[in-house]
């Protein structure tokens, strides 16, 4: 029986909880899977460039989070509306969110995307040296490509967040893992010039990060008129990017969209200014290329929980249209406690391997795989208590209740792992600003910031797990 159907009849389902979520978790934890190959090909493809061409990919790495936060904002709401009316089977309501959702991310999009041309200069000026023009002037040209995706990104988020508010999970992983193969396709033709590999001439465009801007505005574009075509083949019907939003609708959207997309950008903020922080202390430089290595090996920790808290909030809001609470609770609750076991389960060889994994990757550089390897074992330490952070806080967004996400999201990464950082990593006195005295400091240096971002994570889960247990969620509207 398919998942939409065994979602759609709640009689069938209420004995087989985990089967439940895991018939949605699973396509969703492959297509993350295939997301974090192509996030490290890319980085691939980009890491032969010049080094300018590398400075000013980094710095648009801030942009391009910010964007993803944005158009995931409107996936949410769109999730949260199809969900409740699909589980209240309320066929002309769900159909209307989808088409309202499709509507806002298009304009919403192209706005966004004509924004990003037009200050892509300004902002590449204000995040990178004056005195490195070509890292400027490569960074504009992977915008100006990027922001001619944005509509297309925008679009491809929110359809996806559709169908898994009508329990498809499967469609989605079917279409961006097609969008994804593009992607690497493109990749290798429109970043290097024509080459002889062995006896086989390859042909390309050669334009370097613009060509990395423009493979992955191509594949979105593709993706997203695949998927526009595909969902007249689904419970949801033809939809059309072309028509206007309906004031009413979009409002419904945005009260759900708006306080994700704070949540998002509060989140981009804070790892910005965690850097800023490390900037500050002695072997900086090898710490922050420690990071992204890390961050890399995290990425196969929280694949589960990725998927389980897509899986959590299709689930709770169906089930609240189902006017069965209970069942979204009971739910929920099963997603968080998978989700925490089988990152428990990755996260324990991670932690024994940390060292040799990290010298592996970073053939051999000592000092940053030393860096790395502490950071992997802080994370690996808290990762079960980040993934209830993420189903928990999935399953309330799902409900429509975006809000306490953001007051925990705020309250761990601005409460807590910012001014810790500050407080463990640089020492007293240390002048804050160039101008302010710290007056509590305990100079630990990198490991400080490394021990403030584990205790972080596991705040967050811990508050999630008690925001989840109060039930306000339960009475959110949408």
């Amino acid at each position: 029986m398919a998942a939409v159907e065994i979602l759609a009849n709640p009689d069938v389902i209420h004995e087989r909880s985990a089967r439940v979520v895991w018939a949605l978790a699973w396509p969703a934890v492959l297509l993350n899977s295939l997301q974090v190959v192509n996030t490290l090909l890319d980085r691939g493809f980009t890491g032969r460039l010049p080094a300018a061409a590398l400075t000013g990919y980094g710095a648009s790495t801030v942009v391009s989070f910010f964007m993803f936060s944005l158009g995931m904002a409107i996936a949410t709401g769109a999730t949260a509306i199809v969900s409740r009316a699909f589980g209240a089977r309320d066929v002309p309501e769900f159909k209307r969110g989808a088409q309202e959702s499709l509507s806002l991310a298009a304009f919403g999009g192209l706005a966004i995307g004509l924004l990003t041309w037009l200050v892509k200069g300004a902002v590449a000026s204000l995040v990178l040296p004056s005195t490195d023009v070509e890292a400027q002037h490569q960074m504009v040209r992977f915008l100006s490509a990027y922001a001619f995706g944005l509509p297309a990104l925008f679009v491809i988020q929110t359809l996806a967040g559709a169908l898994r508010g009508i329990g498809d999970t499967k469609s989605p992983m079917y279409i961006s893992g097609i969008q994804i193969m593009l992607h690497i396709s493109l990749n290798f033709l429109l970043i290097f010039p024509t080459r002889q590999i062995g006896v086989l001439t390859i042909p390309g465009a050669g334009l370097g990060l613009m060509g990395a801007g423009c493979a992955l505005a191509g594949s979105a574009w593709l993706s997203a008129i695949g998927y526009i075509c595909y969902m007249s083949r689904t419970p949801l019907g033809g939809l059309n990017p072309l028509r206007i939003p309906n004031l009413h609708w979009a409002f419904r959207i945005l009260r759900i969209a708006i306080p994700a997309a704070v949540m998002g950008c509060l989140r981009v903020l804070s790892f910005t200014a965690f850097t800023l922080v490390l900037k500050q202390v002695d072997d900086a430089s090898s710490a922050i290329a420690a990071m992204s290595i890390a961050f890399a090996f995290e990425s196969i920790m929280f694949m589960p929980a990725f998927g389980l808290s897509a899986a959590s909030a299709a689930l709770v809001g169906q089930s609240l249209g189902m006017r069965n609470p209970d069942r979204a609770e009971r739910l929920a609750w099963t997603a968080g406690h998978h989700g925490a076991i089988v990152t428990l389960c990755l996260a324990s060889p991670i932690f024994l391997g940390a060292h040799a994994i990290s010298m592996a990757i970073t053939d051999g550089k000592a000092d940053i795989a030393q860096h790395a390897a502490i950071l992997l074992r802080f994370l690996c330490v808290t990762e079960f208590l980040f993934a209830y952070a993420m189903i928990m806080l999935g399953a309330m967004q799902g409900a429509g209740d975006t809000r306490r996400p953001l007051w925990i999201s705020m309250g761990a990464l601005w409460g807590l792992r910012v001014p810790l950082a500050i407080f463990l990593a640089l020492p007293a006195g240390f002048a804050l600003g160039g101008f302010l005295p710290l007056p509590v400091g305990f100079g630990l240096g990198a490991i400080g910031a490394w021990i403030a971002m584990s205790l972080s994570q596991a705040v967050q889960g811990v508050l999630a797990i008690l925001a989840f247990r109060a039930g306000a969620w339960k009475t959110a509207t949408v």
